[in-house]
C-alpha cells in the first residue's frame, strides 16, 4: 500500500510564496550592494593600470607631481595609520573593558555611553579642528606626523570602545562565575577568560579602522598633511614623528584638485593603491579573526 500523500494547503503555499518572494528581495538588495562596488573597483583598476608598477610604489613624486610615483606618499600614510592604532587601541580597549567589567550601572556610565556612541557620528572636520587647536597649538606640537596621528586616534576611539564593549558583552557569564568561583580575581578573569575570548571581535573592531584612519584628508591635512615632502626613494623611515609627511588620500586630492596636466591614469592609480592597501589589511585581519574563533571551545 502507498504511503498517503500529503498536499500543501492554500495557506501553506501562500507562506511558501510569501518567503520565495523575500528572499528574491533580500538577494536583491544584496546584488545592489555586491555589484556597484565590484564595479568601482574595476573601473578604477582599469583605469589605473597604465602606471601601476614597482617603480610607481618605490620612488617619490616628481615634475610638479605629473611623474614618478608615490612612496613618499605611502610611507606617509603607513605612519600615520601605524601610531593612530598603536594610540586608539589600547586606550579603547581599557576604556572598554572598565565600562564592561568595572563600572557600576549609573547616570555617569550611561552619560558616558552616550558620549561615546555620538563622538563615533561626530564629522571628521569637527575633529580636525579640534587636533588643531589641542594638539597643533595648546600641546605646541606643531604640524606634524605625531598631531596629525594624535587626531585620528580620537577620531578612531569611540568606534573602537563601541566594538570592544559588544565583544567583551558576547563572552558569557558563566565563564566569568566559574572563575570567580574557584578564587580568580575580576582582573584575572579579564585577562586570562574574558579577552582571550573576545580578542576577534576586539581585533575586528580595530582593524577596520584602518580604513577610515588611511582614508581621511580633513583631520590630516590641518595637522600635519603637505602636498609635497621629498624622501629617499624605497627609505622604510624618511620621516622624523616632528616632521610633516605626504598621504595617500591628500595626495589623491591635490593630483586631482590642483595640478594640472596630469596623467588621465595617475588619480586612478592612486586610488587603487590606497584601496589595495586597505583591502589587504583587512584580508590580514580576517584571516587572523577566523584563525582567532577556529580556537574557541563554544
Amino acid at each position: 500500500m502507498n504511503p498517503p500523500t500529503f498536499t500543501a494547503t492554500p495557506h501553506v503555499l501562500r507562506k511558501l510564496r510569501r518567503e520565495r518572494l523575500a528572499a528574491l528581495v533580500l538577494s536583491g538588495m544584496v546584488l545592489a550592494m555586491v555589484l556597484p562596488l565590484f564595479a568601482i573597483v574595476a573601473y578604477l583598476v582599469v583605469k589605473g593600470a597604465p602606471l601601476i608598477n614597482w617603480a610607481f610604489l618605490v620612488t617619490n613624486p616628481t615634475d610638479g607631481m605629473r611623474a614618478g610615483g608615490i612612496w613618499s606618499a605611502l610611507v606617509g600614510t603607513v605612519y600615520l595609520v601605524v601610531i593612530a592604532l598603536l594610540v586608539a587601541a589600547p586606550i579603547g580597549v581599557l576604556c572598554a573593558v572598565y565600562l564592561n567589567e568595572y563600572a557600576r550601572e549609573s547616570w555617569l556610565t550611561r552619560l558616558i555611553n552616550l558620549a561615546v556612541v555620538n563622538l563615533a557620528g561626530v564629522p571628521s572636520i569637527v575633529h580636525a579642528l579640534f587636533g588643531l587647536g589641542a594638539f597643533v597649538l595648546f600641546a605646541g606640537l606643531g604640524r606634524s606626523i605625531l598631531a596629525a596621528s594624535l587626531t585620528l586616534a580620537i577620531m578612531t576611539l569611540p568606534v573602537i570602545i563601541a566594538s570592544t564593549k559588544e565583544a567583551l558583552n558576547a563572552v558569557p557569564l558563566s565563564f566569568r562565575e566559574a572563575c570567580w568561583n574557584v578564587g580568580a580575581s575580576r582582573w584575572q578573569t579579564i585577562w586570562r577568560v574574558v579577552l582571550p575570548n573576545s580578542i576577534s571581535g576586539i581585533l575586528t573592531g580595530v582593524i577596520l579602522q584602518v580604513s577610515r584612519t588611511a582614508g581621511e584628508t580633513a583631520p590630516i591635512m590641518f595637522t600635519g598633511a603637505v602636498f609635497f615632502k621629498k624622501v629617499a626613494d624605497g627609505a622604510l623611515f624618511p620621516y622624523a614623528l616632528t616632521d610633516q609627511c605626504m598621504a595617500l588620500s591628500m595626495h589623491l586630492y591635490t593630483v586631482t584638485t590642483q595640478v594640472n596636466n596630469a596623467p588621465e591614469a595617475l588619480p586612478y592609480a592612486i586610488a587603487v593603491v590606497l584601496l589595495g592597501a586597505v583591502l589587504l589589511v583587512n584580508a590580514t585581519a580576517i584571516i587572523v579573526r577566523s584563525y582567532l574563533r577556529s580556537r574557541k571551545k563554544w
